[in-house]
């Protein structure tokens, strides 16, 4: 048998334009069912495929291309111009003013006279040790500073309610009913003396805070009987690592000794930091892990014991850091051998963390606010 397929014009053009439509699909049927059952499924799958993709990116692009639309809409309308309206509070930006526009009402304040107000002093005041070189300097900046500000105090208070600020078209007026903050420097309160025993009584504990020491005690007395002296214990083998041979752990432990109450434990640790803690060593620190566990943890025990002991572990450990920083971009490297004085970049790089060398700064700058040298900071 022999199949001969016409077409409708071949066939004399019977039926004309519909029976033409009706040939067209019984032949898109007929190639389609000779497709293999796996071409078909590949194909219904690709179309399929092609019809979620296309909602998706509707979903997505819809709203940001009506928003553009409507925002070119907005701008070509043109704004309809009312002679009558007025606003109700114009947007008003404060006139400039000079550094010396206030100095002829008040001679006393010229640049030459101005003192340099006291840094403010951060924490609870029972942690706020005042370096003894400050003392008479922070006397005397603070009686000259509480004469000049009364005055200037006035002048700003008048402006303030006067001005209006205006950020991107929002008009903020300052609200009456609340007073302005004032810019008076309070007076520094004296620095309570810490002592070896609390000030206070003691608390009584609850089951949770003893719990804590408990645990404590049991990681402690691990530390103290396998690894002491040593950066870190190997509970498992009952042994010890060394990173830097400088005691790492102990000094990290020194604060939280003392804040636990365990006095006698601190005793000891505070005993092995006076006899064996000494920086000068051939070895390499990383500066990051040195500042931030031996120079942080001395400098927190100093603030919470008040024992100078600390603070001349600190200013030593932080001297021997310094060569860190002598580099031609000032962003120092991370490592530094504390026993020569000398300092590299990594073994494996030659680069700096920024992650490390951004992050020393609260350290830092402590050692410099308690031991009075600026360069620290």
């Amino acid at each position: 048998f022999i199949s001969v397929t016409l077409s409708p014009e071949e066939a004399g053009g019977a039926g004309g334009y519909n029976n033409s439509k009706a040939w067209r699909r019984r032949s898109c049927w007929r190639k389609w069912k000779q497709l293999s059952r796996l071409q078909r499924s590949v194909i219904l799958f690709l179309v399929a495929f092609l019809a979620v993709c296309g909602v998706i990116s509707y979903a997505s692009m819809g709203e940001p291309w009506k928003g553009l639309t409507d925002k070119s809409l907005d701008d070509q309308r043109p704004e309809p111009e009312i002679p009558a309206l007025k606003l109700a509070n114009p947007v008003v930006l404060p006139a400039p003013q000079k550094a010396d526009a206030n100095l002829g009402e008040h001679p006393e304040l010229s640049p030459q006279k101005l003192p340099k107000p006291p840094r403010a002093r951060r924490g609870p005041s029972h942690l706020q040790i005042k370096p003894p070189w400050r003392d008479v300097r922070l006397k005397a900046q603070h009686d000259t500073s509480r004469a000049v500000e009364e005055p200037v105090q006035t002048n700003r208070e008048e402006k303030t309610e006067k001005s209006v600020i205006s950020w991107r078209g929002a008009v903020i007026e300052p609200d009456q009913s609340t007073e302005p903050p004032s810019s008076k420097i309070k007076e520094p309160e004296k620095p309570s003396s810490v002592e070896a025993e609390g000030q206070k009584e003691p608390v009584p504990l609850n089951d949770r805070q003893r719990a804590v020491i408990e645990a404590f005690r049991h990681a402690w007395k691990g530390y103290k009987d396998f690894a002491w002296g040593h950066d870190e214990l190997k509970p498992l083998s009952k042994s010890y690592s060394e990173w830097f041979g400088l005691g790492l752990t102990l000094i990290d432990a020194l604060d939280t000794m003392w804040i636990l109450g365990l006095k006698e434990e601190f005793e000891e640790a505070r005993k092995w930091v006076a006899d064996n803690l000494v920086f000068d060593k051939n070895v390499d620190v990383n500066l990051f892990e040195s500042t931030i566990r031996i120079l942080g943890g001395l400098l927190s025990t100093y603030h919470l014991s008040g024992d100078s002991l600390f603070l001349e572990k600190a200013k030593d450990i932080g001297n021997r850091l310094m060569p860190a920083f002598k580099t031609p971009s000032k962003v120092p490297y991370s490592d530094v051998n504390i026993g020569r004085g000398t300092a590299h970049p990594p073994r494996w790089t030659s680069d700096s963390t920024v992650a490390e060398v951004t992050s020393i700064q609260l350290e830092f700058r402590e050692l410099s606010r308690l031991t009075g040298e600026e360069k620290f900071q």
